[in-house]
This record gives C-alpha cells, sequence and structure tokens, in this order.
C-alpha cells in the first residue's frame, strides 16, 4: 500500500486529493511543523534525504516532488481511474496535453517561488531579532513585497484568471494533473496575493474544486491546505 507521509499545511494536500479521486487505498503518515520555525521536522530526511514533503513510498520505492508524485500516480493508476479522469493525462499531441505541461511547471517553476517570497517577507518581521532591527526588517520586507513581489503576483492572478475566462479546467474542458499541481498554488494565490478578490474566475475555479467530494475527502484526512503567517 501506498503511505503518503504528509506535511501540515503543504503542497501533500494535492497528492491525497488526486489518490481520493482515483479511489486508491493509501496509508496517511502525518507530520508537524516545528510550532516556532514552521519548518519540517528532521524524521521527514528518513524518508527521503531533502526531508520535504510530499514524499510517497510505494513498493520499496521513494517519490518525491509533487510533479513527480502526480505523474507516477497516473502512470500506475490511470488506466482504471473513473471515467471522469480518463484525460487525466491527456492524449498526446493534443492542444489539452500543452496545456496541461505547461501549467504543471508553471505551478513550481514560476508562481510558487512569488508566493514563498511573499509569504517569507510577511512573516519575517513577527520572527525574534532585536527590538531595534525591527523596524529595518519590515521596511526592506514592505520595500521588497510593494516593489516586486506584489506586481509579478498581480500579473499572475491577472494571466490565470484569463485563462479560466476561456476554460473550465486548466488544460481546457477536462480534469487534468495540471489541476491537481495548480490546486495548491491557487488557494495560496487566493489567500495571500493583494487585490486577489478582483479575479472571479479564479476564485470559480478554486470553488469547483473544492465542491468535488474526493477534494473535501482529502481536507478532512490532511487538514487545512494553506499555512498561516
Amino acid at each position: 500500500m501506498i503511505t503518503v507521509h504528509h506535511l501540515e499545511t503543504s503542497r501533500s494536500q494535492r497528492v491525497l486529493w488526486l489518490l481520493e479521486e482515483l479511489g486508491v487505498p493509501y496509508t496517511l503518515k502525518r507530520y508537524q511543523r516545528d510550532p516556532r520555525t514552521r519548518l519540517a521536522p528532521p524524521e521527514l530526511k528518513r524518508i527521503h534525504p531533502l526531508g520535504k514533503s510530499p514524499v510517497i513510498t510505494d513498493e520499496g520505492d521513494t517519490v518525491a516532488e509533487s510533479g513527480a508524485i502526480l505523474e507516477y500516480l497516473a502512470d500506475r493508476f490511470g488506466d482504471a481511474a473513473p471515467p471522469e479522469l480518463a484525460h487525466l493525462v491527456p492524449a498526446r499531441g493534443t492542444p489539452a496535453l500543452r496545456q496541461c505541461r505547461f501549467w504543471m511547471h508553471y505551478a513550481e517553476g514560476s508562481l510558487m517561488n512569488w508566493l514563498m517570497l511573499k509569504l517569507v517577507f510577511k512573516t519575517l518581521p513577527t520572527r525574534p531579532m532585536p527590538f531595534f532591527v525591527r523596524p529595518v526588517a519590515r521596511g526592506i520586507c514592505g520595500q521588497a513585497q510593494q516593489k516586486l513581489v506584489d506586481p509579478n503576483l498581480a500579473t499572475a492572478l491577472a494571466f490565470m484568471d484569463e485563462h479560466l475566462s476561456h476554460h473550465t479546467w486548466f488544460a481546457g474542458d477536462d480534469l487534468s494533473l495540471a489541476d491537481f499541481q495548480m490546486s495548491f498554488p491557487v488557494e495560496a494565490a487566493l489567500s495571500r496575493a493583494e487585490g486577489a478578490d478582483r479575479h472571479p474566475h479564479l476564485r470559480a475555479y478554486r470553488d469547483r474544486v473544492r465542491a468535488r467530494p474526493a477534494y473535501q475527502r482529502a481536507l478532512d484526512k490532511g487538514g487545512p491546505v494553506v499555512m498561516s503567517a
């Protein structure tokens, strides 16, 4: 049986969602973040040298990285997937496959970089430090958000919102691996980015994802998706 090594409020939530959609049994091993640093616990390094989540173990194999895990699960169980997941990996040579590949890479290659910087610059001034340093840290972090992070996130949200104004799912009319990969950054973007309420198509997409029974089951088992500041 597959074991999902699940870190609270992390990207491994997308793995739980896919497993629930596929109806594949799995064991959930939960890990808590350090309450002070909010980092993953050292126990995860016993599973994979990077000590990060998500990571799964299956029949002696260990697979890390969200995209690699989603593709592994699609390869292993996609043929027996429910009819609604028939386009989990779109057909070769189709526009849907090109879209799927783009969004699979965009999620971690572009979007999550800005979301992580947003979280870092937002939380850094709240961490323990000498009182005389705090105003400096707050000023630097504020400027970095205003001049670098927020403009790039605004571009990203507008880009996604425009795409979803023409598509039900990220690859087109059908649910695909791109939606599982994008589910976490969409949640994070709508939670952290300035002006997120101005993107109705992106919010409607998030609501479609949240309404799926499999997503709700994953949420019940894995807990909240996005880490608060």
